[in-house]
């Protein structure tokens, strides 16, 4: 798979499937973000009135990086056979500017246990700098495209309130939020697991 993209800007952005072996470039491109808010999760009448979302601010803001603590691309073949996954970089000008990758068929990580008929969606990533340009929508798209390709009619994604632009992000691309889960986290208490569900369809 190789697709041309233009982009806002005059640079073309080329998106290609890679083999595990490139675990190491993937690693590269910085998955860090600024965390300027967060969304409140209001539960009403002890969930029988339904549950609310609402933005605000965090203050002072603070950095989050899902790679810190053994976490990273380069530490997910000691946990789960990612020759069954998809992987995706997103070039400019020969470098490697974003990347996504689609966990399937993984015996041992429970976001594919437990939606079997279903790609997750286990990771997606744009370098700072190049964000906001599309990228993201781009790598998407090639990671719903690799799912259909192996027969999935669904993708699911998991993230947490504290990342609100990814939530933003999920809902503008057919995404809806199917789970909440407050207590998801025992290490990070003040985060919320938000699980995301989208059909695929061509």
């Amino acid at each position: 798979m190789l697709r041309e993209y233009p982009l806002p800007v005059s640079d073309a952005i080329s998106v290609a499937c890679v083999r595990p072996d490139q675990l190491h470039v993937y690693s590269g491109i910085s998955i860090a973000f600024e965390v300027r808010s967060r969304l409140a999760v209001e539960v009403a009448d002890e969930g029988f009135g339904g549950i609310r979302l609402r933005e605000e601010p965090v203050d002072p803001p603070y950095w989050k990086d899902y790679d810190i603590d053994g976490n990273g691309p380069s530490g997910w073949p000691a946990n789960w056979p990612i020759a069954n996954w998809g992987l995706l970089l997103a070039y400019s000008a020969g470098t490697a500017v974003g990347g996504a990758a689609v966990a399937a068929n993984s015996p041992g990580m429970h976001m594919t246990e437990r939606y079997p008929d279903s790609a997750c969606l286990w990771d997606i990533r744009v370098q700072t700098g190049f964000r906001s340009q599309g990228i993201g929508a781009m790598l998407l798209k090639e990671a719903e495209v690799w799912a259909m390709e192996r027969g999935y009619r669904r993708m699911h994604v998991e993230t947490q309130n504290v990342n609100v632009p990814a939530c933003r992000f999920y809902r503008s691309k057919g995404f809806r939020l199917f789970a909440v889960d407050l207590r998801a986290y025992p290490e990070l208490p003040d985060e919320t697991m938000m699980l995301w569900d989208k059909p695929l369809s061509r």
